[in-house]
């Protein structure tokens, strides 16, 4: 190849906020990745980029096993490489407290899943799986739907916690449920057995849990040994059922917020697409999702000039209208020069189960419907 022909390949960083335990499957973890080498490639195939783009993946213990910190840290080190994107932070609470030092120090954008709102700003857009703001009104919604009157609340004490919980009295108060208590937990799986009874005791005619999710892990158990089984509700903590059998089991029985929806017929033709690279299928959200991440991605670097974090970021902001893999049909992705939430109308979110196979869930409900 001719010097005037080569080019160094696009860096684009992958800053996972939370490292996978030694026992998270294979598959799920290749899951993570493949979208991305699969919308690359094709687009570097049909001459949409003329240049390959390189991912490079970055796994740290942030909040809330971990510190905040280290995803400062791991983010500089993505700069430092040269990415021009980076696709991370994605809990709320590492999130948040990135903001200032994304704007002030790297101004590298991010792109994340995360559902907090205050973590938005000039250098961070969200294409968020779940949002603070919204998972409250859907969780009143569904519980108006099944006739709930009364609920009670399980709350992380923690920046997601709080948040979810302030919009959930909100939502609560106009729908005309009552909740009769709301009890703290941690973040971390602990103890929860005081925390259960007090709902019981309350005679909670259903439960919702408020937090990133490792806080309810033994939630479950202590249900059964009060041989009660209310309805219960969950964010997109639903969607760390995935991590390992321990969340899967967690899970078992709640109706949690998630992204994947098997009547999307842009998710269906991905993963399709995915079978014949890979020889499998798998119908769970973060295919979907990182291929909805990807996509945009990809967008903003073909549309950037110069080819720079601040070209990149511009570019983010003339994503418009593209055909979303996650969520109900019909949902878009698109950004403005103000508008950093991507994901457009309320399908973006709908409301699945578990199945004991331990690998599948099912539709309950769509949002908006």
């Amino acid at each position: 190849m001719s010097y005037e022909s080569a080019a160094q390949p696009i860096k684009v960083g992958y800053l996972m906020d939370f490292v996978l335990s030694d026992d998270y499957p294979q598959e799920r973890r290749d899951d993570l990745t493949i979208p991305f080498d699969m919308v690359f490639a094709d687009a570097l195939e049909r001459g949409l980029i003329d240049r390959p783009i390189e991912v490079i993946y970055r796994e740290v213990e942030g909040l809330p096993k971990g510190s905040v910190k280290a995803v400062i840290d791991a983010y500089e080190e993505l700069v430092e490489e040269g990415c021009l994107v980076i696709f991370g932070p994605h809990i709320g609470d590492n999130a948040v407290a990135i903001r200032e030092v994304l704007g002030e120090k790297f101004k590298v954008p991010a792109l994340s899943v995360t559902g907090s709102d205050e973590a938005l700003s000039e250098w961070f857009f969200a294409l968020p799986m779940g949002s603070h703001f919204d998972e409250p009104i859907f969780w009143a919604d569904l519980l108006v739907k099944g006739g709930h009157n009364d609920v009670g609340v399980l709350m992380e004490k923690s920046l997601v916690g709080e948040a979810y919980i302030a919009n959930f009295r909100k939502a609560c108060a106009e729908r005309g449920i009552r909740i009769t208590a709301e009890i703290t937990i941690a973040q971390t799986a602990q103890d929860t057995s005081e925390a259960v009874r007090a709902l019981h005791d309350a005679k909670a005619g259903a439960i919702v849990h408020c937090g990133f999710g490792f806080g309810i892990v033994f939630v479950n158990p202590v249900l059964a040994e009060l041989d009660w089984d209310p309805p219960r509700f969950a964010g997109t903590a639903f969607q760390n059922a995935w991590i390992n059998p321990v969340m899967w089991n967690a899970f078992m029985g709640w109706t949690g917020v998630d992204q994947y929806d098997e009547h999307n017929p842009v998710g269906q033709q991905f993963l399709d697409e995915f079978a014949t690279v890979t020889g499998r299928r798998p119908e769970w959200c973060v295919p979907v999702v990182n291929r909805d991440v990807a996509v945009t991605i990809l967008r903003a670097l073909a549309n950037a000039h110069p080819l720079s974090p601040r070209g990149v970021k511009e570019a983010l902001e003339r994503v418009k209208m593209v055909p979303a893999a996650s969520g109900a049909p019909g949902t878009r992705i698109s950004f403005g020069n103000w508008t950093r939430r991507g994901w457009m109308g309320p399908g973006y979110l709908v409301a699945r189960q578990l199945n004991s196979d331990g690998w599948t869930s099912h539709l309950i409900d769509r949002f908006g419907e």
